[in-house]
């Protein structure tokens, strides 16, 4: 159990806790997901393929709507019981790690920045694909290495010169390179993995923080210092943040990564 324990990334439970306290607060950040959602629909319109019947996979709310506004027959999930309950329905809280969806229920799954925080995505992957039908499609999208990477370079130098170590702050994101081989390794056909960019500007750079905290985003990685961190260390990192015209940058990296179930 030990050396599976060695094996675990992130700490499910608290990823789990962190959207159901989030729930109350997601819409705070609904137009940056919607932003996100929309730029992985407009997918769909590069094949002239229909879909009738799609998984929304911790969509928070945003994606299930899009989908059903297309004509799609959608059905939501999400680890967290409170953030499920933002969709309409159906709806269920479920395990992306453990999905309980029979094989071959729906020629559409979508993802959208939500699958950063499993440990075991290939498998999760190979989850996906039995619950598509043959030749149903993915689309998913999921934070690149770097994402924050001025939030991480300043929380690691602060902490690094306030206590002489650092904990790590901010989530280890894949490369996308390895995106693409996640697919094929998980049976998709005609894997692909691209790559958007977004930036964003803060005029307060604690409201990245709080936006984060809204998202569900949270530190979850299991590693992370469990002491409260010393009292300076944020407000420092955040002032050691660079400033673009005047305001803090937070840059976006997303992997897009779409393949289909073999027929």
């Amino acid at each position: 159990m030990a050396a599976m324990d060695s094996m675990l990334v992130f700490d499910r439970a608290a990823v789990r806790r962190h959207r159901d306290r989030a729930a109350a607060q997601v819409h705070r950040v609904a137009d940056l997901l919607q932003d996100a959602a929309e730029r992985l629909l407009d997918r769909l319109d590069d094949t002239t393929r229909p879909f009738t019947r799609a998984l929304d996979v911790g969509g928070r709310g945003v994606v299930a709507p899009l989908l059903r506004a297309r004509g799609i027959d959608t059905v939501s999930c999400d680890l967290s019981p409170a953030m499920a309950a933002r969709n309409p329905a159906p709806a269920v809280a479920a395990d992306e790690e453990v999905l309980p969806f029979a094989p071959a229920s729906f020629d559409l799954v979508v993802a959208s920045l939500s699958l950063h925080w499993v440990n075991d995505l290939p498998g999760a992957l190979i989850q996906l694909r039995h619950a598509l039908k043959p030749e149903g499609l993915l689309l998913a999208s999921l934070p690149a290495l770097g994402t924050l990477g001025e939030l991480r370079a300043a929380l690691t130098e602060t902490e690094a010169e306030l206590t002489g170590g650092a904990s790590p702050r901010v989530s280890p994101f894949p490369e996308l390179r390895d995106c693409a081989h996640l697919l094929q390794r998980a049976g998709f056909h005609l894997p692909v993995a691209d790559q958007e960019e977004l930036e964003l500007l803060y005029a307060d750079p604690f409201a990245l923080l709080a936006d984060l905290r809204a998202a569900g985003e949270s530190n979850a990685v299991r590693l992370r210092a469990q002491a409260t961190p010393p009292r300076a260390l944020f407000p420092a990192a955040l002032a050691a943040l660079p400033q673009k015209q005047g305001r803090f940058p937070a840059t976006l990296r997303i992997a897009v990564m779409t393949g289909w179930a073999p027929a």
